[in-house]
């Protein structure tokens, strides 16, 4: 489907409130585009200042119940976990509506615009997007961006819920999903790949998605300190990679990493210049989505003297290592950390200091449990230490049909095997409220996992619940 600027009718998002789909709207809402919607969150009464937002941008909602769906002459666009026994869907078939999904709808929005910049891999996609977004909009190139997460830079009382940026210039920055297989619709001119890692899909599919879309590429940002990612690129001209890495031979390099609590400094080596880097958010794992999005802006034109001082402001994305609060001497920490590498990343950047760990990770679905559920295991039986504590409410669940071959309780016990303090405790509020009685001042509560922005709300939850104590 070609849809460009001119050719927007009315839409409706089915499930507008997603993280995929909020930023799309929001996007072709900036563009002229009328825009409309529904969400079963929004008729379940969770979390209220996210539809506020998007009704003030001028977005009407409307309940699943297919009352927002009238005419044949909308575009009905749904996201990937709305069933066809839904009242919006079956309203669609009904009139005979156009229908698209997020992911066709993004690819053309994406190919269309002339500087199309697509960010892959199994983790941190989104702060590398936020980091090349904020890097071209404070050099004055003016992008659109479409993020899954919302990037502090441009969040504002007026626009709080900021995982899309919509600009005039000609870069559209993306990051693009591996997990339906929809990344092979994608055509970027540059194209960054972060890592190769097990997630929604097999190394051996993911090896070919993501492939197909580097090949694509006029210029491939890859991560030399993944094999499987520079394997992907050995049949790619030379001129046509820039690879980036930590302590390693590449173009960017990375030595002389130095932590703080929440920042980091490093030695940034290209072509034999040394250039100090300041980030503004923690971890080894951010040196190497700072060197991707450098390497991504240096290819569209901007000097790496002017990268570099405009990636000292980037001040992060809520949900990735997001430092909610402190009380009590506790501080509370929300992070998007919901597979192995994630989850690996932000155990290793808070086991640097000092501290024990109150983890609270709530699975995304019962399926990435049996697809990655070995692997979550070995995760934390090797990373978590002796003191620290784990718990795992039952996994997110949205309705519909699902298999539960793999629990949280099952994931629990093999860790309990693996010699660490791990507890099933079913309920999630009942899970925080145990963690909050557990802690002690110089503890780190972590709440992470995905799909669930309500697991923001629990957080600050349990900020207020360490004041009171």
């Amino acid at each position: 489907m070609d849809i460009s600027k001119s050719s927007f009718g009315p839409c409706f998002f089915v499930g507008i409130g997603g993280s995929g789909m909020m930023p799309l709207a929001m996007i072709l809402a900036g563009r002229g585009a009328t825009v409309a919607g529904s969400d079963r969150n929004l008729d379940q009464g969770r979390v209220p200042a996210k539809f506020d937002d998007l009704a003030a941008k001028g977005v009407a909602l409307f309940p699943q119940d297919g009352s927002g769906i009238i005419s044949a002459d909308q575009l009905v666009i749904a996201s990937a976990a709305i069933e066809a026994s839904v009242p919006d869907m079956i309203a669609a078939d009904a009139l005979g509506c156009t229908r698209s999904t997020r992911a066709a709808m993004l690819a053309s929005l994406f190919n269309d615009s002339r500087l199309p910049i697509g960010v892959a891999g199994t983790s941190g996609k989104s702060t590398v997007t936020g980091m090349i977004g904020w890097i071209l909009h404070a050099v004055g190139r003016d992008p659109t961006v479409m993020n899954g997460a919302v990037m502090k830079n441009f969040a504002t009382p007026d626009a709080p819920f900021a995982s899309a940026l919509v600009g005039e210039g000609e870069a559209f920055v993306s990051e693009v999903d591996e997990s339906d297989g929809s990344i092979a619709a994608y055509a970027p001119k540059i194209a960054v790949l972060n890592n190769v890692s097990l997630d929604h899909k097999s190394l051996e599919e993911l090896r070919v998605l993501f492939g197909d879309f580097v090949a694509k590429a006029e210029t491939a940002v890859v991560n030399a300190n993944d094999p499987d990612a520079i394997a992907l690129i050995a049949r790619l001209p030379r001129g046509q990679v820039t690879t980036f890495a930590i302590d390693a031979s590449a173009d960017l390099r990375a030595e002389n990493l130095r932590p703080e609590p929440f920042a980091i400094r490093f030695d940034l080596v290209s072509r034999g210049v040394r250039t100090p880097v300041k980030l503004a958010v923690p971890g080894r794992h951010n040196v190497s989505n700072a060197l991707a999005a450098i390497g991504a802006a240096m290819a569209a034109d901007v000097s790496l003297a002017d990268a570099v001082k405009a990636i000292a402001g980037f001040t992060g994305l809520r949900r990735r290592f997001d430092l909610v609060g402190e009380a009590g001497g506790v501080a509370v920490i929300d992070d998007f950390g919901h597979n192995p590498d994630k989850i690996a990343a932000t155990l290793d950047t808070l086991h640097a200091f000092p501290g024990r760990l109150l983890l609270m990770f709530q699975p995304h679905g019962y399926g990435p449990l049996k697809v990655m559920g070995r692997e979550l295991i070995a995760t934390f039986v090797e990373r978590m230490e002796e003191d620290d504590v784990l718990v795992l409410p039952d996994p997110a669940y949205y309705g519909g049909t699902v298999t539960r071959e793999v629990t949280s309780a099952d994931i629990v016990g093999q860790i309990v095997a693996g010699g660490r303090d791990a507890r099933h405790i079913a309920d999630r509020a009942e899970a925080a409220a145990a963690l909050v009685a557990e802690a002690r001042p110089g503890d780190r509560i972590v709440v992470m996992g995905a799909r669930d922005d309500t697991l923001s709300v629990l957080a600050a939850g349990m900020v207020d619940a360490l004041a009171a104590r």
